[in-house]
């Protein structure tokens, strides 16, 4: 089973926090500040290695959201995505892509419960 979380957000302060409160819930936690970078680290996967679930922004300074998913299911076609936004609206470019659009506040509960259920789902694939 895959605890570990890939966060990827370009502002530090949602990035630690959420690190924080997912590590505080016995999830492991990778962290990316940018598509390229989250792309980089998925494409150096070792075989035994996995990502359970990648909880991602919708608004980064080189990609948006959408075409970050986009990119990650050409790496990882399964792994579940969370997408957390302050943009309601932004929710119509994700159609189709079988990704989970939630609006901010995410409050920790919230977040954690999201987390464990995409990670529980991955598993059964």
């Amino acid at each position: 089973m895959s605890k570990t979380v890939l966060l990827v957000d370009d502002n530090p302060v949602q990035l630690s926090t959420r690190q924080m409160v997912l590590s505080q819930a016995g999830l492991e936690v990778q962290v990316a500040t940018s598509a390229d970078s989250a792309l980089a680290l998925l494409r150096s996967l070792s075989d035994g290695q996995k990502i359970g679930v990648i909880v991602t922004d919708h608004i980064m300074p080189e990609a948006t959201g959408s075409d970050f998913i986009r990119l990650v299911r050409k790496v990882n076609p399964e792994v579940p995505v969370i997408v957390i936004s302050g943009l309601a609206e932004a929710e119509q470019e994700y159609a189709g892509m079988d990704i989970l659009f939630r609006q901010k506040p995410c409050p920790p509960p919230e977040l954690i419960q999201l987390v464990q259920s995409a990670v529980a789902k991955s598993e059964q694939r």
